[in-house]
């Protein structure tokens, strides 16, 4: 796994490695062993792993696979933080791969997806105004979108919502992707007016919650 212009290992910088259910999108309430990569550019205001921003270890990429293997788990998904910020998460994502693993990425959106490698499932946040983040998004990103990919929308009012459902109206994300995700920010939306106002407007959308927040307690790391 050698780099071919300097000849170094390709390394990440790492916050954690740890098994649970996975809490979202359509591979929800499956087991999924996740790498979480340190870093991100975005500050969102409702963001639940500030923790990750910073820190973390840098670590071998082929050492970082050992680990997520040993949990005998073939889900596993590279998540943050933001992981793309990372040069070395596609060369993680493509060892994963290899490793015959199915891999998500959750991704903010803010930057590229195709520095994935091909086969990666990509979970795009599309970043609503109510996260300070709007201002972020990578348009160019949605014609990257392939039929297993999905989009989620993190929703904090009717004003996120109206946002998000124009999106999905405007550029037909529906038939884009596997599916479309709206998420209320935990403890901030009414979980019924969400639902309420999908089916008010009869979006193509898959409404979710954030599983492992009833799981465990929403500050609890590793989970």
């Amino acid at each position: 796994m050698g780099n071919a212009q300097c000849g170094a290992t390709p390394k990440v910088v790492v916050t954690e490695i740890y098994q649970s259910i996975q809490g979202e999108s359509t591979w929800a309430g499956l087991p999924c062993v996740f790498v979480r990569l340190t870093g991100c550019p975005l500050r969102c205001v409702w963001c639940d792993t500030a923790y990750a921003f910073q820190g973390g270890t840098r670590r071998p990429i082929d050492e970082v696979v050992d680990e997520a293997l040993a949990y005998d788990c073939p889900l596993v998904e590279i998540t943050g933080g933001e992981p793309l910020a990372q040069k070395g998460c596609g060369p993680l994502a493509q060892a994963l791969l290899d490793a015959d693993c199915t891999v998500l990425c959750e991704t903010s959106g803010a930057l590229p997806i195709d520095r994935l490698p091909e086969g990666v499932i990509r979970i795009m946040d599309l970043k609503c105004p109510g996260s300070g983040e709007e201002a972020r998004n990578d348009w160019s990103n949605i014609d990257r979108l392939g039929p297993a990919d999905e989009v989620k929308f993190v929703i904090a009012d009717r004003a996120d919502y109206e946002w998000s459902r124009d999106a999905v109206r405007r550029y037909t994300l529906d038939s884009r992707c596997r599916a479309v995700l709206f998420s209320p920010v935990f403890g901030a939306a009414p979980p019924r007016d969400l639902v309420a106002w999908i089916l008010e407007d009869g979006l193509p959308v898959r409404f979710q919650l954030q599983l492992h927040k009833f799981v465990w307690p929403p500050d609890q790391k590793g989970v």
